[in-house]
């Protein structure tokens, strides 16, 4: 085979249907999320750990849109509620999703659609900011859900709960947020 020949066939673009590539892309973000889940240090004053999941999560609304990017964390509740250990500390299981990180596994849900509205709907318009604004208004969605249910479940008041599932994560999720989207605009040309 000639050089010419081979650069046309390494120049050519695979054509995949939408509805294939947007499923493809919710089974990769599921899978990221639980790789994500596994990626965590343990903090001896909380039963939430950081964790990468986040980031994942930001990813998943931006790159697939709302309704895929909710789907790949729906997808991702399934697969630890029919057991497989998808969950942080290897965790599975309805227990698990009903434990003290069960708000920020349902806020990862609608976080991930949130994001999505807003990249698709152009609410914040498409510069690099608005899409940091974007993900950032998915994180809130995140540790609103995280906090209330930390606060329902262990009977916290709101300080407790603040400083048990808010505090500690707050630098590593401005940088989270700050990876993914410098990541989003370096693909979003190609989505």
């Amino acid at each position: 085979m000639n050089s010419v020949a081979f650069q046309g066939i390494l120049n050519k673009e695979i054509i995949i249907d939408k509805t294939t590539s947007r499923v493809a892309g919710c089974l990769v973000f599921a899978l990221f999320t639980a790789i994500g889940a596994y990626v965590r240090i343990p903090l001896f004053f909380t039963p939430v750990p950081l964790t990468l999941q986040t980031f994942f999560v930001l990813l998943s609304g931006a790159v697939l849109g709302r309704k895929w990017g909710a789907a790949s964390q729906v997808l991702y509740l399934s697969l630890g509620a029919f057991g497989l250990p998808v969950f942080q500390g290897y965790g599975y299981g309805i227990s698990h999703i009903f434990g003290p990180t069960g708000g920020y596994l349902f806020g990862f849900i609608c976080a991930a659609y949130v994001i999505g509205y807003f990249t698709e709907s152009g609410v914040f318009e498409k510069k690099s900011f608005s899409i940091f604004l974007a993900m950032i208004t998915g994180l809130v969605v995140v540790y609103l859900c995280g906090i209330a249910w930390l606060k329902l479940l262990l009977g916290a008041n709101l300080k407790s709960a603040l400083v048990m599932g808010l505090y500690p994560f707050l630098l590593g999720e401005v940088i989270k947020v700050i990876a993914a989207s410098y990541i989003y605009l370096g693909l979003r040309s190609r989505l």
